[in-house]
């Protein structure tokens, strides 16, 4: 088991990044495919980006696509996700994922942990 705590998050104007973190917890971090998804009030949780175990590879939502990079340092057992050129629509929370099912995570279903999130707001 693993539990998956997240920072980073905050209020930033729109064209600043951020960077979101995830720690994880135990030993065996390096065996979880990871992955951010976000939500915001009414809609459901929406896949940002992915990464394979060993972090060789990357899969991202067209709206990520040229401006979020996923990363993980399975040394310090944590997740990344660079958020640049931040758009209003960026705003949401943002929620860390793991599993041990699959390759690369897309989908709620495939998920087998969750983070409590972290709030993205980006203001125009």
């Amino acid at each position: 088991q693993v539990q998956l705590v997240e920072s980073g998050g905050g209020l930033v104007q729109a064209g600043d990044s951020l960077r979101l973190s995830c720690a994880a917890s135990g030993r065996t971090f390096s065996r979880y495919t990871v992955g951010w998804f976000r939500q915001t009030p009414g809609k459901e949780r929406e896949f940002v980006a992915a990464l394979s175990r060993g972090g060789g590879s990357a899969y991202s939502a067209d709206s990520a696509k040229g401006r979020f990079t996923i990363s993980r340092d399975n040394s310090k057992s944590t997740v990344y996700l660079q958020m640049n050129s931040l758009k209003p629509e960026d705003t949401a929370r943002y929620y860390c994922a793991a599993s041990l099912r699959t390759l690369i995570i897309t989908t709620l279903s495939e998920t087998d942990y969750w983070g409590q999130g972290t709030q993205v707001t980006v203001s125009s």
